[in-house]
């Protein structure tokens, strides 16, 4: 099997979603359950896993440890979803891996069991991955759900950390707060902790029931009781019951992420992780997360931000008013069809100086252009639909000042073209020297 074979057989049921566990422990019970040998930060969630994993797989790997984080989606490489301490891993291992893995399959398939969904094969090759490479620690971020997500197939983690739960994916996870609280705490397991930040009553309902009935420990941060001492597009700073937190991470939803990741790494050093104060200090400053409130470039700056649900688009809004009060904002678009579009567009272009629609490239959840620019154009009167990403850079570039913003949201589907796009851009425009600093924000 060479890679181009692997990566074929990886994804050779794209579309598919299974929440189930029926499958993938067929699986893993063919490879030996390597599962089983790794000690897991587990994180649910609908907005704000990425960065706290972020936060919290840096510090660790900061402080010494060996320190594997599965992420879903990715933005620039399909190998992001594979990391020890911050390096993707290599087309040899991931084909290696995925040669196994498809021995292991055939075996299952004999024996009457399908294969499973490609998320299902991508969690059991980090499983694989992260113990054949012998990680002290593993951060794993839930893909959809929780109690029925494939990474839930694994023991009680150390801690289980639930991010910011709204609504979002009822299909699959529930119609209202209550249910879908249950179902992403269902990685909720006797032997862990479980912290979570700020979240609605309904919510807290159902995870303090979920805690009762397991036996688990509730730790709530409190974000609402960080000062915030600093705060610029190159970072933030906190203070929280007596610690300073920095991160490098503009937008305002990075305090509640920030303070949940840090109420993390104090309740697992209560229980005997080795770390200081200063190296859960130095290792938030160091994380970075790409796509979130993300500066690509300046003069005029173009910020990308991967917010597809209604509640990602209330804290972009409340950081595009934060940042960018009083300029002129011309919005790049992109959403699938599936998401509450038109809440997503009352909550963020009524303020914007110009609408870009656009079609999210090679997926077939994508809103049409056309369709998207309808809707939008209940909120705004000047909408423009755009034939590709590459038209909707060039149009808000010749619309825009140095002194505006661009802003590019709805899916994190976009975010590795649209980089790419600016980055080019920049570099034509290098030698005029109008982008130079913009060009080097970009490469970053």
């Amino acid at each position: 099997m060479n890679y181009q074979e692997a990566r074929a057989f990886m994804e050779g049921r794209q579309g598919e979603i299974h929440l189930g566990l029926d499958r993938i422990r067929a699986l893993l019970e063919e490879l030996d359950h390597p599962e089983q040998d790794l000690r897991c930060i587990h994180i649910a969630g609908t907005n704000g896993k990425g960065s706290i994993l972020s936060y919290l797989s840096t510090t660790l790997t900061h402080a010494g440890y060996k320190t594997g984080r599965y992420i879903s989606p990715t933005l620039y490489s399909y190998e992001e979803r594979f990391q020890i301490d911050g390096q993707e891993i290599s087309h040899e291992r991931f084909t290696e891996l995925a040669a196994q893995i498809s021995l292991a399959v055939e075996r299952m398939e004999k024996r009457g069991i399908p294969c499973p969904s490609p998320f299902e094969l991508e969690t059991v090759l980090c499983f694989l991955y992260f113990q054949q490479e012998h990680c002290e620690y593993v951060v794993l971020e839930c893909g959809m759900g929780g109690e029925g997500d494939a990474t839930n197939v694994i023991p009680a983690p150390v801690a289980a950390v639930l991010a910011s739960i709204s609504l979002d994916h009822r299909d699959f996870l529930g119609n209202t707060l209550r249910e879908i609280a249950w179902t992403k705490s269902g990685i909720v397991k006797p032997g862990c902790i479980c912290v979570t930040g700020s979240q609605p009553e309904e919510v807290m309902e159902s995870v303090r029931k979920r805690c009762v009935e397991q036996k688990v420990p509730l730790i709530q941060a409190e974000p609402m009781e960080a000062e915030v001492l600093s705060n610029t597009l190159e970072g933030q700073e906190f203070l929280y019951r007596g610690s300073r937190i920095a991160v490098s991470l503009p937008g305002s939803v990075q305090k509640e992420n920030a303070i949940t990741a840090w109420t993390v790494l104090q309740e697992l050093k209560k229980r005997g992780l080795q770390l200081t104060d200063r190296q859960i200090y130095e290792g938030m400053r160091l994380a970075d997360w790409k796509g979130r409130f993300t500066c690509i470039a300046k003069e005029p700056y173009f910020i990308v931000d991967g917010a597809h649900n209604p509640a990602a688009a209330e804290k972009l809004a409340d950081s595009v008013e934060q940042y960018f009060a009083g300029k002129n904002i011309f919005c790049i678009i992109g959403i699938f069809k599936d998401k509450d579009v038109d809440k997503i567009l009352r909550l963020t272009v009524p303020g914007a100086k110009r609408i870009f629609t656009v079609e999210t490239p090679g997926n077939p959840r994508a809103m049409p252009a056309e369709q998207l620019a309808e809707m939008a154009a209940v909120y705004h009167p000047d909408v423009e639909v755009c034939a590709s990403l590459a038209d909707a850079v060039d149009r808000a570039y010749q619309a825009a000042d140095r002194e505006d913003v661009i802003l590019s949201f709805g899916s994190l589907s976009n975010i590795g073209e649209l980089t790419e796009l600016v980055r080019q851009r920049m570099n034509v425009c290098k030698d005029s020297g109008r982008f130079d600093e913009a060009s080097d924000s970009a490469k970053q």
